[in-house]
Order: C-alpha cells, then structure tokens, then sequence
C-alpha cells in the first residue's frame, strides 16, 4: 500500500498461492475458444482497432463464474485492503482473462475512459508459464520524468497501479501471453456511464 501511494504502481512476485495460481490458469485455459477480439473504448464507442490493439479477452463474471470463488474472495480482501489504508471508498470492480497471440501488443494509453472514470486501481497477473526473454509481452511502464520501464510477464507476478494516472503499453508478444487483468472501482461498473 506504502509503495503505490508513493509510486503509483507495485509489482508484486508470487502474488498466489501456487493452488489459486493452479485454479485460475486452467480455468483460463478452458474458456480460451470463448475469447473476443478486443477492442478500444466503452459501449456505443468500443471499436476494434489491431493496429492499437491486439488482444482476445474473456469477461468474467462472479455469478457466471463460480470456479472461481476462491480468486473473487481475494478481490473482497483487497478491496477492503485499499480501503482500509489508502481510503479510496472501492465498491466493485470490473476483470477478464486476456490473450495476446503471437504479434498482439496494446499501444501507450491510460485505464480510464473520457466518459466514464470509475476505475481506480489496474491490476494485472499473469499467467505465463516459462516466460523467457525474447518472448515479448512486457509491460512498460511510463515514469512521470518521461522515462520507462519494463515488467516481465513471469508467472503469479501481480502489478498494480493508479488507472487514470500510470501511461502504459503491452510490448509485441512473439509467442501466446496470458493475463487476469481488472480494475477496482470506486462506484459499480454500470453506473460509470451516468456517474462519469
């Protein structure tokens, strides 16, 4: 909590329990014929656009998604974690799965929707298995000085940072990059659109 106060961001290594981590990539696995193309923007102006994005993302729901208790009770703890420590008043939050195939990459942007600014803290995991250099899929991080940084996508590494003020980029993957990523909101997700 102290360093993405201080910094905006923390990467976090072994995030998981090896028996979550064993959970939710073979859940991940099973939904993958599932995935949608995923595009830029919300409801009425989402578009699909690979030449600024190219992932393939499973939204996931906790009622829909049960397999996945034991990830949602994580959620409900750190939500409460943030809360408690950083007073940031989180009331839901917003994750799916996502596959970035070989060439897909997510150019430099922000978390955060012009007409809809609910999302507080970003939050990703990821699920690669024998991540290697050369494999493509950092991300990079952009430093207020203009300067950035690169996060390798090992296995049950977490990073967390502030949505609306951390620029960022997902790097060309070379082979398949698998993450869990979301968003902890300060209002319900479908409220957004009338609150933001």
């Amino acid at each position: 909590m102290d360093e993405i106060s201080d910094k905006d961001y923390v990467v976090i290594d072994h995030f998981f329990r090896e028996e979550l981590y064993a959970e939710i990539r073979s859940f991940f696995l099973s939904k993958l014929s599932s995935f949608k193309e995923a595009g830029i923007g919300v409801d009425s102006d989402n578009q699909i656009n690979s030449k600024i994005r190219g992932d393939f993302t499973y939204w996931l729901d906790r009622k829909r998604d049960a397999d996945l208790q034991n990830f949602w009770e994580l959620l409900d703890e750190i939500i409460q974690m943030f809360n408690r420590y950083c007073y940031l008043s989180l009331s839901g939050y917003e994750f799916h799965l996502a596959h970035y195939p070989s060439g897909g990459h997510y150019d430099k942007h922000l978390d955060q929707f012009e007409n809809r600014n609910n999302r507080m803290i970003s939050v990703v995991i990821y699920l690669n298995e024998g991540w290697q250099q050369g494999d493509g899929g950092e991300l990079e991080i952009f430093e207020k000085d203009g300067s950035s940084f690169l996060v390798e996508p090992l296995a049950m590494r977490c990073v967390m940072f502030k949505s609306a003020e951390v620029p960022h980029a997902v790097l060309q993957a070379n082979k398949s990059r698998f993450s869990l990523t979301g968003w902890l909101l300060y209002q319900p997700s479908a409220l957004g659109k009338f609150f933001g």
